[in-house]
């Protein structure tokens, strides 16, 4: 495996619009004949999942008003805070095929090394949360596209959970199904879980123990590297004005639709908005956090169009493979939620 460091000229990368770039590259530009290992540390940033609408996300006002970065990643799941107490790692692989969903093949290295520093029952529960005990400290998502995917989440080591509560607009959904009032009671930084002789470490200190862990070394020097350089530089860049810079993408268009069905499923948060006119849609949106393999404009295309009712969205949900976009739901799931 290789470990690729997100410095340019010797410098550290704490922008997300970069570091996401990056990954983004390694995923799908750059193929190296073993799996790849990215670590980075964002300024404080929400990242938002592919699929989900924005603006119901996040406080905007108090994003805009404390200079919180926004960017859009390219893998489902739910919107998550990073500040400079939280590392992000990806894991980036070709797709076998069955690995896709399989949090718990990519968790497995984080727990082992975890526990070589103290923490007792990290475990990984649910879709794709790590937690010790009932409380999370990672959240972890996929993305995959021409064979190759990467496995990405985050590890609060010493975030300030305070400010997650006040930049992030959690559903009401998302809470009751866990059982808990508040991100604040949910979440927990890793560092109070370590051992005695670890509690002195810092972000960085944390990020070497478990490179040393993963790759089982002493040294770091002993890690196989991939070092980026000026053209691979000059490809980050443009796609980061394209995309992960550009506020059409992280934001995304806020229109107007006359039926909004929201609802949780066992695929997570989904959320349909129609335009309807004279009995047929007219326009569609899906949102949510759900992990899909497809583009979900794929699904909002094969809806406008259609006669809106249940029955004929059960029709029009069965033609299309759910799975590969929405993970484990009916199409009668699906019709329910979607009509009135």
């Amino acid at each position: 495996m290789y470990y690729v460091k997100n410095e340019r000229n010797g410098e550290e990368i704490f922008d997300p619009t970069v570091n996401l770039a990056i990954e983004y590259f390694l995923l799908n530009e750059k193929k190296l004949d073993e799996p790849i290992l990215l670590f980075y540390i964002n300024e404080p940033s929400i990242i938002i999942g592919k699929n989900q609408n924005t603006h119901v996300e996040i406080n905007e006002p108090y994003v805009k008003e404390h200079n919180v970065h926004v960017v859009r990643r390219f893998s489902g799941g739910g919107a998550v805070y990073h500040d400079l107490g939280n590392i992000c790692f990806c894991f980036i692989t070709n797709d076998d095929g069955n690995s896709f969903r399989d949090f718990k093949k990519f968790t497995e290295p984080i727990i082992e090394s975890l526990g070589k520093m103290g923490v007792e029952g990290a475990e990984l529960r649910g879709r794709n949360d790590l937690v010790i005990g009932d409380q999370k400290f990672s959240g972890n998502a996929m993305y995959s596209k021409n064979n190759r995917m990467t496995a990405h989440g985050t590890l609060m080591f010493d975030v300030d959970i305070d400010e997650t509560t006040k930049v992030l607009k959690p559903k009401a959904a998302k809470l009751n199904a866990k059982g808990v009032k508040s991100i604040r009671s949910r979440v927990t930084n890793i560092k109070p879980h370590m051992d005695a002789n670890s509690q002195n470490m810092t972000i960085f200190d944390f990020r070497t123990a478990l490179l040393r862990n993963i790759f089982d070394v002493e040294n770091l020097e002993d890690i196989q590297e991939y070092v980026l350089t000026d053209d691979d530089w000059a490809w980050i860049e443009d796609f980061r004005q394209q995309y992960t810079n550009n506020d059409d993408w992280n934001y995304g268009a806020n229109p107007d639709f006359e039926i909004i069905r929201d609802e949780r499923t066992p695929a997570g948060q989904i959320e349909f908005q129609f335009n309807i006119s004279k009995g047929k849609i007219n326009a569609c949106k899906i949102y949510g956090d759900f992990f899909g393999l497809g583009e979900i404009t794929d699904v909002e295309n094969a809806l406008i169009g259609q006669e809106y009712s249940r029955e004929n969205l059960i029709d029009v949900f069965k033609s299309i493979n759910l799975r590969n976009y929405f993970g484990n739901v009916t199409a009668e799931e699906l019709a329910d939620l979607a009509s009135l």
